[in-house]
């Protein structure tokens, strides 16, 4: 009891903080939209909103990844205390393997195509990632097992590659002269571009990663009667 006193306590103290700092922040100075344009030609990239996610306010976007990779952690660390259960992910469809083997190559299209138009228009990493996820959800879906992603080594290289790329380059930046993740603009457009590459891999993995490791479901006793019910 005393510890959901003090967990409802803590989150009401963060709420409160989070509402006081909301209520009191400070009103941006200047058209902040013609700021976007007038700087956007140092940053390599057309598009204002690839230039905010990566260049001008890049920290929050390294934060976001980091977030990311932080959740699959721990989601890897609960599911090391749970018991392998049958695997019952799969569905023995051969019409949704079929479907599968039709949308793979569009969804694989789809993502790359996003990844390489976010310099211009919308996309980005993010909805490239994310595309590409739901590709790995459906052969999930379909049966097809992820026997690499049983390999720890290769999936923590993979889920770290977006965070260790951005760290590196704006680490580079801070060799070459300049501040963290400031790049230089004869070279901005292609280091956000490699950035993007790599955090477009980790977020695809890190998102099939939740569902692959989500704990094991047990049959509960009503199950079989409802399967029963549902054949009639």
């Amino acid at each position: 009891m005393i510890r959901l006193l003090a967990a409802l306590f803590a989150c009401l103290t963060v709420s409160v903080v989070l509402v006081v700092a909301i209520i009191n922040r400070s009103l941006p100075e200047g058209n902040l939209p013609a700021q976007v344009a007038e700087r956007l030609p140092e940053t390599g990239v057309s598009h204002a909103v690839t230039a905010v996610l990566l260049d001008f306010r890049s920290y929050d976007t390294l934060l976001e990844v980091a977030v990311l990779l932080v959740a699959v952690v721990v989601a890897m660390a609960l599911r090391e205390a749970q018991p392998d259960g049958p695997d019952r992910m799969g569905l023995a469809n051969p019409l949704l393997r079929a479907v599968v083997s039709w949308l793979l190559p569009l969804m694989l299209l789809v993502a790359a195509y996003l990844l390489w138009a976010g310099s211009s228009m919308p996309g980005g990493a993010f909805q490239a990632g994310a595309v590409l996820a739901a590709a790995g959800v459906l052969l999930r879906l379909a049966g097809v097992g992820f026997n690499w992603m049983e390999h720890p080594m290769r999936l923590r290289v993979v889920l770290a590659a977006g965070l260790a790329v951005f760290v590196a380059v704006g680490t580079g930046c801070l060799i070459a002269g300049r501040a963290f993740l400031d790049y230089p603009p004869k070279f901005a457009g292609s280091l956000i571009l490699f950035i993007e590459c790599a955090v477009t891999l980790s977020i695809a993995l890190a998102l099939v990663s939740l569902l692959q490791l989500a704990p094991p479901q047990e049959d509960g006793p009503l199950l079989p009667e409802r399967r029963r019910r549902f054949r009639k």
